[in-house]
């Protein structure tokens, strides 16, 4: 409700007060026809008492309104034409101002603070400020009720700094129930083995979910095409298991396929905050190299996890996800290596077999490997695990459930692009 002197003006107010004084009206009906309370009601009777003829109602402020300091109002207006400078860009991501964004950079960079209407009222009137578009509503509900019962993973691809004459891949896995990213990585090229290391990291760190969720990338889902060279081979969708797919049936993880980025909602949201704050940051920071890229993404990747409090479940994601694991509310469990395998590598690798021929060897992407323990005309397992550091790669050999060698490879040689 307005305040009083916005709805009665002083005459009015001194009538009431009178009629009470006389008696002829009961305090509870003033106080209802003001619409204050009895302290209020009293403060007014003892004011107009002890001088009726400068009694008033109207406010007066006693002290000046707050206002920033131009130390702030500078820091405001700077990072406003950063933002401005990021939009007016060709080939970048960054399309609309972010208030919050500069917010926190005026208490991380500029160690000053400014409410973000404040921040918001600067930009309208300097010119920084563009209209929202309106936008179907979309569910914002979480339909899951366990931590692990869903793992969404995905890429994004995109030029994260405009510094850089290069587009990197933001590869992340986030956990629906709870929300928090279980792991974000950028990589300069997206491969079977790139996603791989992904699906490694969240099992050793975390544990094994109980499904997977993804978009229908061929790295993810073989899909059937029409007039594809597989269709004279009778080859459907799903009839072939990708990489990834191979590596989460042996673990018991099910695997989910979305059918359309919307779909995909909770996953692609994080993913345009990501986007949208690393752009950002790495644009005011100067970012030309990958590897510092992945410096700002960790930082806010941390911020995320163990600062926020996300907008859909009010909870910062970590503490979400430790609540549900106190309370027993996890479908993660613990990575046993399966038998016969006698390392992760076993597992989280790249797979291919090959026949043994009469000379006891095979053959891989034209090198030539000995082969002992496995008789002629079988197949081998291969299961591949490149070093990204050293550029060579490991490749297990397996006959049957038995390890039967190692063997060793440049990872040019091996060309990983070629796994699916």
């Amino acid at each position: 409700m307005a305040q009083i002197h916005k709805r009665f003006d002083d005459r009015q107010v001194k009538a009431l007060l009178e009629k009470y004084i006389k008696k002829e009206v009961e305090r509870k009906y003033i106080e209802e026809i003001l619409g204050i309370k009895k302290r209020r009601f009293s403060e007014l009777l003892k004011s107009y008492k002890e001088n009726p003829d400068s009694f008033t109602v109207n406010y007066r402020r006693e002290k000046p309104t707050r206002r920033i300091d131009k130390v702030t109002e500078e820091a405001i207006l700077t990072e406003l034409k950063i933002e401005k400078d990021l939009i007016d860009l060709d080939d970048n991501p960054i399309v609309d101002y972010n208030y919050s964004y500069i917010k926190d950079r005026l208490e991380s960079e500029h160690h000053t603070t400014a409410a973000l209407p404040t921040i918001i009222d600067r930009a309208k009137k300097h010119g920084f400020y563009i209209k929202k578009k309106n936008k179907v509503a979309h569910d914002r509900e979480v339909v899951t009720n366990y931590a692990g019962e869903l793992v969404q993973h995905d890429s994004s691809h995109h030029r994260w700094s405009p510094y850089s004459d290069k587009k990197w891949y933001l590869i992340t896995s986030i956990d629906d129930c709870s929300r928090f990213l279980l792991y974000y990585n950028l990589v300069e090229a997206e491969t079977s083995w790139a996603h791989i290391c992904a699906l490694e990291d969240v099992a050793l760190i975390y544990g094994l979910a109980y499904s997977y969720y993804f978009d229908c990338h061929s790295i993810f889902r073989f899909v059937q095409g029409r007039d594809s060279f597989w269709r004279n081979h009778y080859k459907v969708t799903d009839d072939v298991d990708p990489q990834v797919k191979k590596i989460l049936t042996d673990l018991g993880i099910k695997v989910r396929y979305a059918l359309s980025p919307q779909a995909k909602g909770k996953i692609e949201r994080p993913y345009r905050w990501l986007q949208d704050r690393i752009v950002r940051t790495c644009a005011r920071e100067g970012v030309k190299e990958i590897g510092d890229a992945i410096e700002v993404l960790k930082e806010e990747a941390e911020r995320y996890n163990f600062r926020q409090r996300h907008s859909v479940t009010g909870e910062v994601p970590y503490y979400r996800l430790r609540r549900l694991k106190d309370e027993g509310k996890s479908l993660f469990r613990e990575f046993v290596l399966p038998s016969p395998y006698l390392s992760s590598k076993d597992i989280f690798s790249l797979r291919d077999e090959r026949t043994v021929n009469p000379y006891r060897k095979i053959s891989f992407n034209k090198l030539v490997f000995d082969i002992k323990g496995a008789p002629i005309r079988e197949k081998v397992d291969l299961r591949i695990v490149p070093d990204m550091i050293s550029g060579m790669a490991e490749i297990r050999m397996w006959y049957k459930d038995n390890f039967i060698g190692i063997h060793t490879a440049r990872n040019e040689d091996i060309n990983l692009n070629n796994f699916k």
